[in-house]
């Protein structure tokens, strides 16, 4: 089984259905009881089969409890997705505490979480794929991004170090970085911004949830069972 989080809309939508096409069984949760529904709903639409669970990750009980149950319903959790993630923009003087912590529960506790549990399915199983989405933001950091780029800098940092605990397991864990992605959150920035963002990418193009989709795709596939520990930026060679 799959498991993909933030799985309702743009680049966590794109992973489910790429998933599925490799013939997985993917458990999609979400916050949104319904973009989940519509999402369930255009998958069984095209023939293909799909577990949704409405969860808050940062309700940390509730989390694992339904992380453990799919993993006992399922024969364990094979291939973990970590792609929830939220943005709280502002400068370092104006970010309060709350805009911090929230980010960090969102875009690296939960992801903390979820890899605890499913490592534990793993293990026993002798065979497991952990994927995180980062960002060139925790990469190179960002202006105005103090709490996000800290979180995705974070999930590298946490990827690295249980690649390096579980490969002898058969357990690969390995980050996505994307870069200027055509998604609602990016839609919702000036043209201006977007302008100049593009100005910055050497392809000149912002890049499409499928793009991501696709690299998670091959992580999560045998043809990658030999890659840990890194982190693939698809970007557009915005952070190169």
């Amino acid at each position: 089984m799959a498991v993909v989080t933030g799985a309702a809309r743009g680049i966590g939508r794109a992973i489910v259905f790429e998933l599925l096409k490799q013939g997985r069984l993917v458990a999609a949760l979400d916050i949104d009881d319904q973009q989940l529904s519509e999402l369930e709903k255009e998958a069984k639409q095209a023939g293909f089969g799909i577990i949704t669970r409405c969860i808050d990750i940062t309700n940390t009980d509730r989390f694992v409890e339904i992380l453990e149950a799919l993993a006992a319903e399922y024969g364990g959790i094979a291939i973990l997705v970590n792609n929830a993630g939220i943005t709280r923009d502002k400068l370092i003087l104006q970010m309060s505490d709350e805009d911090f912590d929230k980010v960090i529960d969102v875009n690296l506790r939960a992801a903390f979480i979820a890899t605890r549990v499913a490592a534990k399915s793993m293990v026993r199983n002798k065979f497991g794929r952990i994927i995180s989405l980062s960002s060139v933001s925790g990469i190179a950091g960002n202006a105005g991004q103090a709490n996000y780029a800290a979180s995705k800098a974070g999930l590298i940092g946490l990827t690295k170090s249980i690649a390096r605990e579980l490969a002898r397991k058969n357990i690969t864990a390995n980050c996505i970085a994307p870069g200027f992605i055509d998604t609602e959150m990016t839609n919702k920035l000036p043209q201006s911004v977007k302008d100049a963002a593009i100005q910055m990418i050497p392809l000149r193009r912002m890049g499409s949830p499928d793009d991501v989709a696709k690299a998670v795709a091959f992580l999560a596939s045998d043809d990658a069972g030999y890659i840990t520990g890194q982190v693939l930026c698809v970007d557009g060679g915005m952070a190169m």
